[in-house]
Order: C-alpha cells, then sequence, then structure tokens
C-alpha cells in the first residue's frame, strides 16, 4: 500500500477525506466497462452461490454415507481451506513481479486490493474466478477420496472458503467489531495491510501463520 502523508502539513480534514477516498475507491481494472462490472462484487453474491451448493454437496454426501463419516470429511475439507487460504495468500496474491504482465497480474489479483483496502466491491473474489476453482478443487477430492466422502470434503472446502469471503468483508467494514474475536482478527488484518504485509496471511485461520512462522507482532511506538 502507497501511504499518503499523514503528517503533510494540509489541512487534516481535506487530509483525511483524501486518504479514506483513496483507500475507498479504486480505480476501473479493464478498459471494457462490463469487464470491469464483472471485477467489482457485491459481498451477497458468494452466499447466493456457494450457500445452496454446500446445502446439496452435504445432503448428497449423506445419502451415500454416515452423518460421523460426512462430518468428518466436512471438517477435513474445512482444513484444507485453511491451509489453502494461508498459502494462496502468501505463495500467489504476494508474489509480485516489478514489471510487465506479470506486475499487471498481480495487481489485478491481490496489489489493487492493498492499495484500496476499503472499496466494498473487491473485497469479495469474483464469481469467474471462484466458480472455475471451486469445480476444479471439487474434481481433485472426487479424484482422492471418491463419492460420497469428496462430496462432504468438498461441502467443508467451500464452507470454509465462504466463510473466509464473509469473515475478510466485516474486518473491513464493520466500523466496530462486536465481539473479542473479531477484534483480535481485524487487528490482525489491518497490521497487514498498513504495517507489514510479509506477515499475517491467514486472515480467518491466524494459527497457520504461527505454525510457519509469519505472525506478526505490534510493532514498538518507541
Amino acid at each position: 500500500m502507497r501511504n499518503l502523508p499523514l503528517d503533510s502539513p494540509l489541512g487534516d480534514q481535506q487530509l483525511r477525506g483524501s486518504r479514506t477516498d483513496v483507500l475507498r475507491a479504486s480505480p476501473p481494472m479493464f478498459r471494457s466497462a462490463w469487464l470491469d462490472r464483472l471485477s467489482r462484487v457485491h459481498p451477497v453474491v458468494p452466499p447466493l452461490i456457494f450457500g445452496p451448493a454446500i446445502v446439496v454437496l452435504t445432503v448428497v454426501a449423506l445419502s451415500g454415507q454416515s452423518v460421523p463419516r460426512t462430518l468428518l470429511g466436512a471438517l477435513g475439507g474445512y482444513i484444507a481451506w485453511t491451509f489453502s487460504e494461508y498459502w494462496i495468500h502468501r505463495a500467489i496474491f504476494h508474489f509480485e513481479p516489478e514489471e510487465g504482465i506479470g506486475a499487471r497480474l498481480h495487481w489485478m489479483v491481490h496489489g489493487v486490493h492493498h492499495d484500496h483496502p476499503n472499496d466494498p466491491l473487491r473485497l469479495v473474489m469474483p464469481p469467474a474466478v471462484s466458480v472455475p476453482l471451486a469445480v476444479l478443487f471439487l474434481v481433485v477430492f472426487v479424484a482422492i477420496f471418491g463419492t460420497p466422502l469428496g462430496w462432504a470434503v468438498g461441502a467443508g472446502f467451500l464452507a470454509g472458503y465462504l466463510a473466509y469471503d464473509m469473515l475478510h468483508y466485516a474486518l473491513h467494514h464493520h466500523r466496530q467489531p462486536r465481539t473479542a474475536l473479531e477484534r483480535r482478527l481485524r487487528e490482525l488484518h489491518m497490521r497487514h495491510h498498513f504495517e507489514d504485509e510479509t506477515h499475517g496471511y491467514g486472515i480467518s485461520a491466524p494459527w497457520w501463520d504461527i505454525v510457519f512462522g509469519t505472525f506478526g507482532q505490534r510493532r514498538s511506538r518507541s
């Protein structure tokens, strides 16, 4: 994030307004207006798509196996999601080529979010990306575990993804966190954005930062 000069001699009110505008309003990602609209997603879209998919996968899994086996598969899928969330964020979203098409792709995938983290329409993943990836992961789970266990694993994985997307939106746009857990998660994520983006990759699952040594510490104010 290219921070604005908070100690500027300009008027405080004007500066705060300018910085808020920059954090909230991202520029067009594509020259085509309709392509750019596809890159901007209202937060209600992921639940509308993935909520029914999770229900269907769970019902299909339960129709062919016991409840404990289904729950175990879903738990495994959720853990797989949290692991994927951490490494996708760390290894892919924060892989930053210096120039060329790689730099452009990085900005489109994640850089725009760090430059404009409060844009409400660029906080959840566009379905044009999330749906094909979900199908790909489901194919992998079925290939590994067969059916119906693969469906249960897929349900847990997609539930983890949906929880992550909604939590990420809430951390940026709920002005007053309502629980101690939400306050802590928001603190960790805001430190990733505004203090040190090389730490705090696990948004919904910060324990992976502890496991892999990227759990950020508060900076000294001295």
